[in-house]
């Protein structure tokens, strides 16, 4: 076990994905510090994208591995019960814990003599195959399931947040983290960080199967601490409708923003006026639609300018005044510019704090012809429009998507007095055809009837307004 132990420590101390905060680093030898320092003074890109994870971080299901992709054998509980991989040499399996915090290149899939479905891996440490044996079926109805290979933590999101974080500036949006608590393993304390400081990424490496990408951060006293993420989820093992309530914190947007991407929250809201903004989430604000005020649904990446912001007295909101920047469209936003947490008020919710809705910059660019642009500005839908130039003129996401089996798709915007616009799309993805008429409740409307009544009452003729 000794030995055991002695060999650990030194594939820990060569090995560069493996890294740890300093408290347990403080544990180690002095040869394992300097290339923690050394790796810790790489620069990076300073134009990282303001979408950061969705342009950096591609997911791949097991169907489009492409050979030479690298991961790292990362086992977990289970992993001691259920051996993964079996020596391609002799057939035989091998126990996960030989192979901890080996490196596995992808190498393809087979069939084998006796016909199941392997997947290949060479060991960049040992030099030897390795084969992960799919449990039932073929490789195509493994892989279209999407699933994964266990035990393995896809070492190309680490590289890529490597390359793209390492010194960068960063803003603490969780209040609980994590400290390493022994060099040789995985313990650790979790930590509790106030909201919206601002740190520095110190290093970054592997985390485990489910949380890939290890990123570690130092706050201005020295103190470092850590969270591990799922960036683009490959292999990682986790549906993204399972990242909510504690796993939500490996998400990286729910833990750190991009001081690149956006601005600490100036308490001092005039700081905004006349700035070009965006929705990093979808959003509810007011608008004029009908002649009145009507509350719509904004979409993610929608990009505004601030007019005017006015405190709403007795109250720890303020109003903003916003004009969507293609449309012309004036939109006004109830925000709190004190995080939800250091106010003494029950009903106040993160979705209505600044820093949550927006980050400062334009949002997605959408492209829009001349007569579209007239159109948007007065709300009005015209043929030929694209989906992006719809949301644009109507201010917000339909109520309704239905999609027919020809390929072709109906929007349905439900209006005052029972009304409903039913905007029918061609398979090219432009407005075909589209009218009001009387619907049925939100109730008892189902997307079979809305579908065959846009059908039925779409008709060609002149712009209607929104």
């Amino acid at each position: 076990m000794g030995l055991a132990m002695l060999m650990m420590t030194v594939s820990a101390q060569v090995n560069t994905y493996i890294v740890k905060t300093r408290t347990a680093q403080q544990k180690a030898a002095a040869a394992q510090q300097a290339a923690v320092n050394e790796a810790a003074s790489q620069t990076t890109d300073e134009n990282a994208p303001t979408d950061f994870i969705s342009q950096n971080f591609k997911f791949y299901s097991l169907c489009d591995w492409k050979e030479g992709m690298k991961f790292m054998v990362m086992p977990e509980k289970y992993d001691l019960i259920v051996r993964t991989f079996s020596d391609a040499a002799t057939g035989k399996e091998v126990s996960s814990m030989s192979l901890r915090h080996k490196i596995m290149i992808y190498r393809g899939h087979t069939v084998s003599a006796d016909g199941h479905s392997r997947v290949n891996f060479f060991c960049q440490d040992n030099n030897k195959m390795y084969y992960f044996e799919i449990p039932n079926g073929s490789f195509d109805d493994y892989c279209y399931g999407k699933l994964g290979v266990p035990t393995l933590a896809y070492l190309g999101d680490v590289d890529i947040a490597k390359e793209k974080l390492m010194g960068k500036k960063l803003y603490t949006k969780g209040t609980i983290y994590r400290v390493d608590t022994e060099y040789d393993g995985d313990g650790y304390r979790e930590v509790k960080m106030p909201k919206d400081m601002e740190v520095t990424v110190t290093q970054v490496g592997v985390g485990s199967r489910s949380f890939p990408v290890k990123i570690i951060v130092e706050d201005a006293n020295g103190n470092e601490f850590y969270q591990t993420f799922a960036l683009s989820k490959t292999n990682s093992g986790m549906r993204d409708d399972e990242f909510i309530m504690d796993s939500l914190k490996h998400t990286f947007y729910a833990s750190f923003e991009l001081q690149d991407a956006i601005m600490s929250v100036n308490r001092d809201f005039t700081t905004y006026i006349g700035k070009i903004l965006h929705t990093m989430q979808p959003t509810k604000m007011m608008t004029k639609g009908d002649g009145k005020d009507r509350t719509v649904n904004v979409p993610k990446m929608t990009t505004f300018r601030v007019d005017q912001a006015q405190r709403r007295p007795g109250t720890p909101f303020v109003t903003l005044s916003l004009t969507e920047m293609e449309s012309r469209r004036p939109y006004y936003r109830d925000v709190l510019f004190t995080h939800p947490d250091d106010l003494a008020e029950r009903d106040v919710r993160l979705d209505d704090y600044f820093g949550y809705i927006f980050a400062m910059g334009e949002g997605a660019e959408r492209q829009t012809t001349q007569e579209a642009r007239a159109a948007i500005r007065q709300g009005r839908v015209i043929l030929g429009m694209t989906e992006d130039e719809v949301t644009l003129a109507m201010g917000e996401e339909p109520n309704e998507k239905v999609m027919g089996s020809n390929g072709k798709q109906d929007w349905i915007y439900y209006r005052s007095k029972g009304k409903s616009l039913f905007i029918h799309f061609g398979r090219d993805g432009r407005v075909e055809s589209y009218n009001t008429g009387a619907t049925t409740t939100k109730k008892t409307t189902t997307k079979k009837s809305s579908a065959k009544a846009a059908q039925q009452r779409a008709k060609k003729g002149t712009p209607i307004e929104n």
